[in-house]
């Protein structure tokens, strides 16, 4: 039967798979009949992922993305294991909340390189016209609501999502010659076991605000690795340059 989300013989590269969206966005592709690489520093956890995969064929990699020397070296190894690529999903990142006065020129140079620098480096180096399949491929970056709206003490995290959003369509400009799509997921809350004890999930009082701000409710890893798909399939070839809101209705309220 017809699927247009299918992701059969696609190679997908997924960063920051060792848990939380990253992990559940390997898994969901790996359900569609893609291969899958996945990338995290933690090995163990990777480990932990692997085992959820689902087919075989799959590449692990432990390897801290921020290490901008070696990223070309990387990318060389995979598609010498893999073949070509066809899909890498950006879900690597760290996050704060942070009064804007305590922020330091340390702090900022931290999450620039986690969130911007290693991403964008990691996607000119698959892009490389010797790395990704000629027939067309799909990158998504990962941001977050907070780079389209505004929230106490979240200028530093919002700075690092707003930057991947706007380059995203510049991007999407340069690439759509060579049939390749740059688009951007932004989630709103999302429960994972890394957030879960959070207080503003943990505290009873508390989630219900969180959960009040989003109209369909706190959102699942499965919502956002959902979203990857489409944007990997060809059922969205005709989309890039976008960023994919999938926030339960937050940025409407």
């Amino acid at each position: 039967m017809f699927n247009p989300f299918s992701l059969e013989g696609k190679t997908i590269l997924v960063t920051g798979a060792s848990s939380g969206i990253g992990r559940q966005c390997a898994i969901s592709c790996s359900q569609m009949g893609a291969k899958v690489v996945i990338i995290g520093r933690n090995e163990d956890r990777l480990k932990e992922t692997e085992s959820q995969l689902e087919g075989s064929g799959h590449l692990v990699i432990s390897y801290d993305l921020t290490d901008l020397k070696h990223q070309k070296e990387l990318v060389v190894d995979i598609v010498n294991k893999m073949g070509l690529i066809d899909g890498l999903v950006n879900c690597a990142g760290i996050s704060t909340t942070l009064p804007y006065k305590l922020m330091s020129p340390g702090k900022v140079d931290e999450f620039f390189k986690t969130n911007v620098f290693a991403t964008i480096e990691l996607t000119r180096q698959v892009l490389g016209v010797k790395n990704v399949n000629k027939q067309g491929a799909s990158v998504i970056f990962f941001a977050s609501v907070m780079g389209v709206v505004g929230e106490n003490a979240k200028s530093l995290y919002s700075f690092t999502k707003g930057a991947l959003i706007s380059g995203c369509r510049s991007m999407a400009i340069e690439y759509a010659t060579k049939k390749i799509r740059i688009n951007v997921i932004s989630p709103g809350v999302v429960e994972t076991a890394i957030n879960k004890n959070q207080p503003y999930l943990a505290d009873p009082d508390r989630r219900k605000v969180t959960e009040s701000l989003h109209p369909l409710g706190i959102g699942t890893t499965e919502d956002i690795a959902n979203a990857c798909i489409y944007l990997l399939s060809d059922a969205s070839k005709w989309i890039t340059g976008q960023n994919l809101i999938v926030d339960g209705g937050y940025t409407i309220k």
